[in-house]
């Protein structure tokens, strides 16, 4: 499990940096692309199931956002949410 959370942390770690040299309009269209997709995803697939290291990664992840913020997300894991 931590090979794989490291891997994953450096994969993540370079989307990051290919985001520095993108525009505003830019990541936000790409936000808006991602989204969607993830509902045409959610509309074909039943209840996906996420591993300890996805949900560590996505803890990590939306702890740099404000307090309110994931509320209004489109979330597929929960705080509290059992496997």
């Amino acid at each position: 499990m931590l090979l794989r959370l490291a891997c994953l942390a450096a994969t993540n770690a370079l989307a990051f940096l290919r985001l520095l040299p993108m525009s505003d309009r830019a990541k936000d269209v790409e936000i808006l692309v991602l989204r969607h997709q993830l509902l045409v995803v959610q509309r074909q697939v039943g209840k996906p199931t996420f591993t300890d290291t996805d949900r560590a990664i996505l803890a990590c992840l939306l702890h740099h956002l404000p307090k309110d913020k994931p509320r209004h997300l489109l979330l597929l894991v929960r705080p509290g949410q059992g496997s």
